[in-house]
């Protein structure tokens, strides 16, 4: 079944696109609830007027999208997070929490722009901003380690003197044993 969305949907296409989907997905789903209509013959005509008359809106939405992905260009996030001793987070970064840090360098995105897996150790890793179906930028992810647990300083020379005390200690009692 060919559908013609009125909206974008992650994963299926953008607005204005023709895209083909199982009969009962775009019976049982798209069309009621308003994100798509069947692509009949006279949808598709309907749709190519309405593209001619947006193609200037369009180009100016472009335009602003780019705009807004060149003041991202030089962007880098760094966050802090509390981890363990072998540097696994306690809970995970995700996009909102990139752009909380955007936000707060003075560059507001919408949380659900960015795509990015769930990050789950300290290191380096890339948040993909969508601001156009064209138009994308990554932006590169720190993170460090807010708390770094401190390992307790193992005194190797104090542990093997205690020991042989301990075995001359043991010695001195089987001989006063052995002794009476």
């Amino acid at each position: 079944m060919e559908i013609i969305l009125k909206e974008d949907i992650v994963g299926l296409g953008y607005k204005n696109e023709i895209i083909t989907v199982k009969d009962g997905y775009g019976r049982n789903y798209l069309i009621p609830k308003g994100k798509g209509v069947i692509a009949s013959k006279s949808a598709r005509k309907v749709l190519a007027e309405n593209l001619k008359q947006q193609a200037n809106k369009l180009a100016v939405q472009k335009a602003e999208a780019e705009k807004r992905a060149e003041v991202l260009k030089d962007v880098a996030v760094e966050i802090a997070a509390k981890v363990s001793s072998n540097d696994h987070l306690y809970g995970s970064v995700t996009a909102a929490m990139v752009a909380d840090e955007l936000a707060k360098k003075g560059v507001e995105i919408d949380r659900k722009l960015i795509t990015m897996r769930d990050i789950r150790k300290v290191g380096d890793y890339e948040a993909v901003v969508h601001f156009h179906k064209e138009v994308e930028i990554k932006v590169p992810v720190k993170v460090v380690a807010e708390n770094k647990p401190v390992a307790a300083p193992v005194e190797v020379k104090a542990q093997p003197a205690k020991a042989s005390e301990a075995n001359e200690a043991v010695a001195d009692d089987d001989e006063t044993l052995s002794a009476e």
